[in-house]
């Protein structure tokens, strides 16, 4: 016995294409890269009228481009501590806090 597919039957598709994990490829971009897929990402959620699933997927992916971001700028933060100049031309450690920094 084969069952009618018509209007309205729960044999019709979903019309939302299949949404990839919010992480994909986060991890191997730059921080540029990030930070500019986050811009783009928060102007889309706050733009709106995506369905719940995809709403959930950009926001999952905009918390993970967040944590690239703040993970590449200790990192960068660090490098920046360790390898300062010294007077004398060589590289001494020394600690940078954004406050004290002299534009």
């Amino acid at each position: 016995m084969t069952e009618a597919t018509g209007p309205g039957t729960a044999a019709t598709a979903p019309s939302n294409p299949p949404v990839s994990p919010p992480a994909t490829g986060v991890e191997a971009l730059a921080y540029d890269d990030a930070f500019a897929e986050l811009q783009r990402v928060v102007a889309a959620l706050e733009a709106g009228g995506g369905s719940l699933e995809s709403t959930i997927a950009q926001y999952e992916r905009a918390v993970a481009l967040q944590r690239r971001c703040e993970r590449l700028l200790a990192e960068a933060e660090l490098r920046v501590q360790q390898l300062m100049a010294r007077p004398d031309g060589s590289l001494g450690r020394a600690d940078v806090r954004p406050d004290e920094a002299i534009e």
